[in-house]
């Protein structure tokens, strides 16, 4: 009997994930290609040979996720696995019926066949949406964590977006780490936080190595995830974040559904800013899917130095771009802090120049503010032509990377930052059972 040929569906990091513990060193399999999406830059490379392993000694292709139709026809696909994340339900439908009627099957890989165990307790920390406010809480649990005596090892969700060899496993403990791995602005946004804290950051492609590094430095690892992705390691802790400003996306996107209904604990992020009705609708959208889990609510404190100073100024709004493009958001922090301290917000849009106005065309969500997009140096200097070309006097930076250390323009760059609020403290109680049950 023939092998069955396999193409993975992804956006350079679940993707691999999958292939790296269902696929690789399996002869019962022949996997064809990835498929890109999402991210720019990562169609038309390969899946290199020191990773893919034996069988595949040229490596796996990268194509586009357009040629899939084409592709599934000529290759005699039998199998198309979708492995990437933040995606509304009907499009996933709308996926499945491309592989379908090119002839595939189309297969969810579970948890059960994808999580790695390890020999350390695990705390996950994941979302409903990207942007839902995940990254404030996952650095609160490290700052517990290591406040109660544990050492913590971050292990964040894949983003390999440079030489996929050379970043099989990564390690993380200071800025200039960064600087050496040519970290892009999305990958410094999740890591640069945990590091002006002290923590160490491991990430990668590779996540078996990867755990086991983490292991030899740790009591607790904590998963810091990415999108609205399910965790890579089995949780003994799952704790999931809701949006309220989004109220319904909690059970309208794949796998944010998926993770609402596994946690342990559901956190309602943002209570301090979102409608109540919004409040109400996750809240009775957990009481219907998820009873057993606990609910808790938490609020995201703002924060920026002289906010007096934004009154009446011009001012350009800089935001985490992940969070603004498929993650839908037309709005983040700066752009309530810019409200709230009377800013004058400029249109962004009418200065932006190469792959930014790209970007406005593809997200027509997206007014006046600007999302911090940096896949690549090219991108980066896009992104710094478009601030030196708006009218704003100042730029409010609502980013988590520093953005001053990565672009150079004339106008001063103020930083907003933002904290999770642990309102009743019902975070910090499920943390203490957590110690408690998982003594050193």
């Amino acid at each position: 009997m023939e092998r069955p040929r396999v193409v993975i569906m992804g956006a350079a990091g679940r993707d691999f994930h999958n292939f790296n513990v269902l696929y690789r060193g399996k002869s019962t399999y022949e996997v064809v290609a990835f498929t890109a999406a999402q991210i720019p830059n990562i169609a038309g490379r390969a899946y290199p040979p020191s990773l893919a392993g034996p069988g595949y000694p040229n490596g796996i292709p990268i194509v586009p996720e357009r040629d899939l139709p084409d592709l599934v026809r000529r290759e005699g696909i039998d199998l198309v696995v979708l492995s990437y994340s933040d995606l509304p339900h009907l499009e996933v439908m709308h996926k499945a019926s491309i592989a379908l009627a090119a002839g595939a099957s189309f297969v969810l890989p579970g948890p059960r066949e994808t999580e790695l165990r390890s020999s350390k307790p695990v705390v996950s920390i994941c979302a409903v949406r990207t942007g839902a406010g995940k990254s404030p809480l996952t650095r609160y649990v490290s700052r517990y964590l290591r406040a109660h005596g544990r050492r913590v090892a971050i292990v964040r969700h894949p983003m390999p977006y440079g030489d996929l060899g050379a970043q099989a496993v990564q390690r993380f403990a200071t800025l200039a780490d960064l600087d050496r791995a040519n970290c892009t602005i999305e990958e410094r946004e999740e890591y640069e936080p945990h590091l002006r804290e002290g923590a160490v950051v491991f990430a990668g492609v590779d996540y078996e190595p990867i755990l086991r590094a983490a292991e030899r430095e740790a009591d607790v690892v904590l998963w810091d995830g990415g999108n609205n992705d399910l965790p890579f390691f089995a949780p003994d802790l799952h704790v999931v974040v809701a949006d309220p400003h989004r109220a319904g996306h909690e059970l309208s996107y794949h796998p944010g559904e998926a993770n609402f209904r596994k946690a342990d604990v559901i956190v309602v992020s943002k209570t301090d800013s979102a409608p109540a009705e919004g409040v109400r609708e996750v809240e009775e959208s957990a009481a219907w899917a998820n009873p057993k889990a606990l609910l808790l609510k938490a609020g995201l404190s703002l924060s920026v130095a002289d906010p007096e100073r934004l009154r009446g100024r011009r001012v350009l709004v800089v935001e985490d771009g992940p969070t603004l493009t498929h993650g839908g958001m037309a709005f983040g922090a700066a752009m309530l802090v810019a409200e709230a301290h009377g800013a004058v917000v400029v249109d962004a849009q009418q200065s932006a120049v190469g792959s930014l106005a790209g970007v406005y065309r593809e997200y027509p969500h997206l007014r006046r503010i600007l999302p911090a997009m940096g896949y690549g140096a090219a991108q980066v200097r896009d992104l710094e032509e478009t601030i030196r070309r708006s009218a704003a006097e100042l730029v409010l930076d609502g980013s988590p990377v520093d953005l001053s250390r990565l672009v150079h323009v004339p106008q001063p760059i103020v930083s907003v930052g933002y904290n999770f609020d642990d309102l009743g403290g019902g975070v910090a109680a499920v943390l203490d059972r957590f110690l408690a049950d998982h003594p050193l």
